[in-house]
């Protein structure tokens, strides 16, 4: 109920605060590349039940719904201002609003692809379906597109069996350094 109460409070302070910058970002958007502002991503959420993730497109409309890694030339698929919505996390903005309607959280294991079996199947054993996804996380923080997939659900499962309101901050604090350095984005 509290990190519920912190999410809405936090999703609509950082909804007011980069309200501006959010809408530079999708008018750069439209403005650089074909198709929408805002890509529509199925994923995987609490219970492993599918929810629809919004975000800033950073990819060509015409990319394979696949996990980034698994594109074979990552940066033939990238829109022009797609590497930098990329590095500075602008395109995870939209995610604001999944937090609104109670599809996501602040702090969680970040939403699988629909289509990530190996990673969905893995974290259904270990529990970690059972929380509500994030806008960072626990894994994110330690090691994000680096860690091997094995490597994110034990740290997932480190988050499920610690979790707290002081391991959420210092996930959120560790995120705001991440992200200010582009740390550990291989794409």
């Amino acid at each position: 109920m509290i990190k519920r109460a912190f999410d809405l409070v936090m999703a609509a302070g950082a909804l007011a605060v980069f309200a501006v910058p959010m809408v530079v970002v999708a008018v750069a958007v439209r403005a650089t590349s074909r198709g929408p502002a805002i890509y529509w991503s199925d994923r995987v959420g609490r219970d492993n039940v599918l929810f629809r993730m919004p975000k800033f497109r950073s990819m060509r409309i015409e990319t394979p719904a696949v996990a980034t890694h698994l594109l074979t030339d990552t940066t033939m698929w990238l829109t022009p201002i797609g590497g930098f919505l990329r590095k500075s996390s602008l395109d995870e903005l939209p995610q604001l609003w999944s937090i609104l309607v109670g599809d996501m959280s602040i702090v969680g294991p970040r939403p699988a692809l629909f289509n990530q079996d190996d990673l969905i199947a893995l974290r259904t054993e270990q529990g970690v379906h059972r929380l509500r996804p994030g806008l960072t996380g626990w894994a994110q923080v330690n090691g994000r597109d680096e860690l091997p997939i094995p490597d994110k659900v034990r740290l997932d499962a480190e988050y499920l069996q610690n979790r707290s309101f002081s391991m959420d901050l210092r996930t959120i604090w560790m995120t705001l350094g991440r992200v200010l350095r582009a740390r550990d984005i291989s794409h």
